[in-house]
């Protein structure tokens, strides 16, 4: 049929017919064409890495391995890519196999410095490179790296007294957790004694018979001084670390673990900790030297240790694992500070207990004499205590007290004197005196000494107008 005049005619489509494309989208409406050539830099600028992205990841683990651990962690700040990029590295057997130096068993000290060095700035890395990673998780990276180390193990080390391992993880924990608030801290105590599985070990320790377990007490205390105790440069930092360890403990075995942590110690024959030693000979300043700074530092940290507290770690640890001689109470008093001394003693001279009072100064102005310290700081004391006590009455008992001291004190010495020399006189060996027991002898020639010392600064004290 034909279409008539008017009507409109119909689209023919044959095959030489064009059917128009779809339009673009605005959006790509005004995008240049892309050219071939500015492929690598469209991929530049689209990743946040760089031409790293498009560098095989064994060839950026090469370029790593001629970086310095330095260079390495600037390089890990520059973005979050890089940066997981870098841990893959740590991970990686080659790249922990470098960053791990060796040589914890080195006996030069210029050698054992450069390793800590080195573990100084391995700490900064793990810092940097796990800066976006939660607390737990960056704790575990590092865990997972060190430990395949056995020098960062407990129990990993044979030669453990000698060995630098601790002391390099500690450097290390301490660049990491640098600036950590108090909560984060906790975590990381918690970790570590988890991973450690420490409290079984320390439960195990403190059960014990003092010098039962050992290797056990030392890598306790090995472990704890060098990983948490003896790198900060702040005290209050090793206090808090201090109070972590000891806080959860009834105050018997606070006592007994501080003792563990910073009693003497043999580092002879593998290293073994002189329990005894306390009880049974006079000790020198640097055997009480350590716990008196511990003792000094619990009590400066006041946000969590009370005076009554110290007093009381002070009586357990004077008392364990037997009474302490009276000299060793008194040496380590001394060098807990003046401050610390005065107030352990004028608690007790609030509580009533002057005889033991008076024991104590005269045991203060016997290791004045055999140590070298002035005997005008015992009298000060003197008369500062005095001070303290309520009425005259208790002060001239107080006084009393001390001169019967020491008669008993010398009386006792010379008792013990005489007891050897009969003793060896009925075995026909009186010829050989004392020999072999000059300590006694020397004690009593440093008591006398003390006794005339310490009455000649109060006579200067008490003819003062006369003498001037």
């Amino acid at each position: 049929m034909k279409p008539t005049e008017g009507d409109e005619t119909p689209l023919r489509i044959n095959a030489f017919t064009v059917i128009p494309k779809q339009k673009y989208r605005r959006s790509c409406r005004h995008l240049p064409p892309k050219k071939d050539d500015d492929g690598l830099e469209s991929l530049h600028l689209q990743n946040s890495c760089g031409y790293f992205q498009i560098m095989p990841l064994e060839i950026f683990h090469k370029v790593l391995c001629y970086l310095s651990v330095s260079d390495i962690s600037v390089l890990s700040m520059t973005s979050k890519v890089v940066s997981t990029l870098v841990v893959g590295y740590i991970a990686t057997n080659s790249g922990i196999t470098r960053l791990l130096l060796q040589g914890f068993h080195s006996t030069d000290i210029s050698k054992k410095s450069l390793v800590i060095k080195h573990y100084r700035s391995l700490g900064l890395l793990f810092k940097r490179c796990t800066l976006l990673l939660p607390t737990k998780q960056r704790l575990k990276f590092a865990h997972n790296q060190l430990f395949k180390n056995p020098c960062f193990r407990i129990g990993g080390c044979t030669t453990l007294v000698e060995c630098s391992g601790f002391a390099c993880f500690g450097t290390l924990l301490q660049t990491l957790i640098a600036g950590w608030d108090e909560l984060e801290c906790n975590r990381v105590f918690n970790f570590l004694n988890e991973t450690a599985n420490l409290p079984r070990k320390m439960q195990s320790v403190v059960c014990s018979r003092p010098g039962a377990t050992k290797k056990l007490e030392l890598q306790v205390r090995l472990f704890y001084r060098r990983v948490l105790l003896d790198h900060w440069e702040h005290q209050h930092d090793t206090a808090f670390w201090l109070t972590r360890i000891l806080k959860p403990w009834p105050i018997v075995n606070q006592a007994r673990l501080l003792y563990l942590l910073y009693g003497p110690m043999f580092i002879t024959d593998g290293g073994q900790i002189q329990w005894h030693q306390m009880t049974q000979i006079p000790a020198n300043e640097e055997s009480v030297k350590d716990l008196a700074v511990a003792v000094r530092l619990l009590h400066e940290h006041k946000k969590e240790w009370t005076a009554d507290d110290i007093f009381t770690l002070l009586e357990e640890l004077a008392g364990f694992p037997q009474e302490w001689l009276l000299e060793n109470c008194a040496r380590l008093l001394i060098c807990c500070g003046n401050n610390m001394c005065f107030t352990f003693l004028a608690n007790k001279a609030v509580n009533g207990r002057l005889n033991e009072l008076a024991t104590l100064i005269v045991f203060l102005s016997l290791v004045c004499e055999k140590d070298g310290y002035c005997m005008d700081w015992a009298v000060k004391m003197v008369q500062r205590i005095c001070k303290v006590i309520a009425n005259s009455e208790s002060r001239w008992n107080f006084l009393q007290a001390i001169e019967k001291v020491y008669a008993r004190v010398t009386i006792d010495m010379i008792e013990s004197i005489l007891f050897i020399l009969l003793q060896r006189g009925i075995r026909g060996n009186l010829k050989c005196g004392l020999e072999g027991d000059e300590g006694i002898t020397y004690n009593m020639y440093n008591m006398v000494n003390a006794q005339a010392e310490f009455h000649k600064e109060i006579m200067l004290r008490a003819f003062n107008n006369v003498l001037t």
